[in-house]
């Protein structure tokens, strides 16, 4: 009988954010695939869990896959955990998913806090449509790459980004996208969580000045729509339009004075 395949989310900072039924699925299961053992070790030890653990990592992930799948084909179950949040999000996690898929290994989800999620509620900038664009890569080319085709992007903007590399980040936004609102969020449930509101400029005055400690999710907003700006001119186009189609000049100026900031007496002159 084949095994099962378990994505266990672990706790983002604080411990005590470990579900009761993620506990229970890491007691069950036969073996757990970890992006470090080491830092898996010291969930487990703080659980009192004894657990044979297999590294799997970026790159390990091909080569390691083949022998957890093996394994799970075999009949043992399998939890895979990452340092800390869901597995598979920006992360090797995926290949693996994708590989059980394949082979037609049973995937369940053991949910649990996901820092881009848990960073948006916190941030307070828009939230009804956002995409989750991970870390930017280290390639120039394909970092521009990246920013070039968010440049028009109106959606609230996710990102993750390291402490060593957030003020070049921040350069290259505001490079590409300009000044706009970014939120800055760091150390999420932990001790020192903090959210900075700021505005791109500000930011990386900021860190230019102090040195960024712990991860950071960067919350930053997307593209506004430019706001025309209306002329006498261009209402009376509009006004001459209706008069055209056979209304009345007196009706046509009353009907667009109001939906412009324009007076009726003004359109209605323009038109005679």
């Amino acid at each position: 009988m084949t095994g099962i395949l378990y994505i266990v989310g672990t706790p983002i900072g604080n411990l005590g954010d470990l579900s009761p039924r993620a506990l229970e699925t890491l007691e069950r299961v036969d073996f757990i695939a970890a992006e470090d053992t080491r830092v898996t070790l010291k969930l487990l030890n703080h659980f009192g869990i004894k657990k044979e653990m297999v590294s799997y990592f970026e790159h390990n992930k091909r080569e390691r896959g083949e022998v957890i799948t093996a394994r799970i084909l075999n009949g043992e179950s399998c939890a895979i955990v990452t340092d800390a949040g869901m597995p598979a999000i920006s992360d090797p996690g995926e290949d693996l998913v994708k590989l059980c898929h394949e082979l037609g290994i049973k995937v369940e989800a053991v949910p649990g806090p996901t820092a881009l999620a848990t960073a948006l509620a916190l941030s307070g900038m828009e939230s009804g449509r956002f995409t989750f664009e991970g870390f930017l890569s280290v390639s120039k080319k394909s970092r521009r790459e990246h920013l070039e085709e968010l440049e028009n992007e109106k959606r609230t903007m996710i990102f993750y980004e390291a402490p060593h590399k957030l003020v070049n980040t921040l350069s290259d936004f505001y490079s590409h996208f300009g000044e706009r609102k970014i939120a800055l969020v760091r150390e999420i449930t932990k001790i020192h969580e903090e959210v900075i509101n700021t505005t791109l400029s500000e930011a990386i005055d900021k860190y230019s000045e102090e040195k960024p400690k712990g991860e950071f999710v960067l919350i930053l907003e997307g593209k506004k729509k430019e706001k025309q700006t209306l002329t006498l001119e261009d209402a009376v186009g509009m006004a001459r339009k209706l008069v055209e189609d056979g209304m009345s000049i007196n009706n046509a100026a009353k009907e667009i004075a109001a939906s412009t900031p324009f007076k009726k007496g003004d359109i209605y002159k323009a038109l005679l």
